[in-house]
């Protein structure tokens, strides 16, 4: 498993990391926690070190699995959690406050109510949910980060950057202290090009790429016939005519990348990790035949200059989490 560098840190993290949403058990319907757990370790077997969980993933039961994964695997893994709004909104609202939001006590409670999920006296990578850049300049959140790790709680900060709002948070990295932003990129989502990966590149800052295969429509399974069970978030997500919408588009990607890759999904994996900006894509899995095969496109390495030119045309302006 190719390792890249972490920010301005020597610590090197897995390109291919684990997104941990999935086996929440909430939103995304069908998890079980054995077949979770067993993903887990395969995972690290395979030579996955960083996964990516949060507080609001089934109110802790996530960051409980990965957790208990690593005491009982014996590996010290590298470990992002992220810290909900008070106000549980996503994104955050342009007219949120950064006291009704985060507030420095609510930062360092929920800090505090993530180690005890899981079993850890430190973080390695502690992210904000969603931002709002205006918030940048305040002090409080600033003082909730620099405790923390003057604690010795958090290794590392981030943002989870607000979904297709790329640039939101540029403005706090230029306080020095964010070391990584997560943020949707894929083939249809690729603005994060034109404004956050120059700059992180200029300031040392890692991207963390969530979303790689847009909920499913980027690995060619979604269809106008395709179902997902009661309750799953993508029934609003691909409603109406939104199933036809990325079946046509996915058809068109699949028709550019067939002649260098093996599957769409495979073409999604390898067109994230082809920017030198990128330290880790972080898919959600939940099956094992899906974590191998991720495994398997991220060691194929970049797609060429060419396909890679190609493919900016399937970019795509759209917000479906609306």
């Amino acid at each position: 498993m190719e390792l890249r560098k972490f920010a301005k840190t020597n610590q090197k993290i897995s390109t291919l990391g684990f997104g941990c949403w999935g086996i929440g058990k909430t939103m995304w319907i069908g998890a079980d926690d054995k077949e979770s757990k067993k993903i887990l370790y395969k995972a690290i077997e395979e030579g996955i070190n960083f996964f990516d969980t949060a507080l609001v993933y089934g109110n802790g039961h996530s960051e409980n699995l990965v957790g208990e994964v690593e005491k009982e695997s014996g590996k010290n893994l590298f470990i992002a959690s992220k810290i909900p709004s008070q106000k549980y909104e996503w994104p955050a609202s342009p007219t949120s406050t950064l006291e009704e939001s985060f507030s420095k006590n609510h930062i360092i409670k929920k800090t505090e109510e993530s180690l005890r999920n899981l079993k850890r006296d430190y973080v390695d990578l502690m992210q904000f949910h969603v931002w709002n850049d205006k918030w940048s300049h305040h002090d409080e959140w600033k003082e909730a980060v620099q405790k923390l790790k003057k604690d010795g709680k958090v290794r590392y900060w981030g943002i989870s950057i607000n979904d297709h709002q790329p640039a939101n948070g540029i403005e706090a990295g230029k306080t020095g202290l964010i070391d990584s932003y997560q943020v949707i990129f894929n083939i249809f989502e690729q603005k994060p090009i034109e404004r956050l990966f120059p700059f992180c590149k200029e300031n040392n800052i890692s991207i963390i790429a969530r979303v790689p295969f847009d909920e499913g429509a980027l690995t060619g399974n979604i269809n106008p016939s395709t179902e997902f069970p009661v309750g799953d978030f993508r029934n609003n997500y691909f409603r109406d005519k939104r199933k036809v919408d990325v079946k046509l588009r996915a058809d068109k990607i699949w028709n550019d990348v067939k002649f260098e890759t093996s599957s769409l999904a495979e073409a999604a994996l390898r067109f994230i990790i082809s920017f030198d900006a990128v330290t880790s894509v972080i898919p959600g899995m939940r099956k094992e035949k899906n974590l191998l095969a991720n495994i398997a496109s991220v060691k194929k390495g970049p797609l060429s200059p060419k396909l890679l030119e190609e493919l900016k045309v399937h970019k795509w302006d759209k917000n479906y989490y609306e």
